[in-house]
């Protein structure tokens, strides 16, 4: 799932745009420019797809990517990006967040845990240094409700482990 949103500073709005895995509700992607334009969320996307590659995870076909209907995410940049990797798009309906909820929730965990607590914020280079601490804080170290309260982290790892199984002993 993907889905970005804003961030006041001194030196004017900063966007921060997340990928986020629906399985392990880990964000593997994420992004902050000084503009929401379609390169905010293909650099998230990029930054994605250079994170699974760098843990072997090179074959997406059937993967689904899914966002909110913003032009950004409709884009004909965007679309061809996912296509070329074997990722489905898919769209949610316009004026409607519900079938976007768990990136909508990524983006209000950032804001609450995040943005609200430290700012208020310089600029756009504050903003991503925080981004990057928050994000392997919230990968690594924050338990979920949803995840019966391990880490993302510690769902991949249990998952792959469980996965491969074990050698046989002997």
């Amino acid at each position: 799932m993907a889905d970005f949103s804003y961030v006041p500073t001194w030196t004017g709005m900063v966007y921060v745009a997340f990928v986020v895995d629906v399985f392990s509700r880990r964000i593997v992607g994420w992004r902050a420019a000084r503009s929401m334009t379609t390169d905010l969320v293909l650099d998230a996307l990029e930054h994605a797809l250079f994170t699974r590659a760098r843990e072997g995870v090179t074959d997406l076909t059937g993967l689904i990517s899914h966002s909110d209907a913003g032009s950004q995410y409709t884009s004909v940049a965007l679309t061809s990006r996912l296509v070329e990797e074997g990722i489905d798009p898919s769209v949610g309906s316009v004026g409607d967040a519900l079938d976007n909820a768990m990136a909508e929730t990524t983006v209000g965990s950032f804001k609450t845990e995040l943005i609200r607590r430290q700012g208020p914020w310089r600029d756009v280079d504050q903003v991503e240094l925080a981004t990057a601490e928050w994000v392997e804080w919230f990968n690594t170290e924050r338990p979920h409700n949803e995840l019966d309260d391990f880490t993302p982290a510690e769902v991949e790892r249990l998952h792959y482990a469980h996965r491969h199984g074990l050698q046989e002993a002997g």
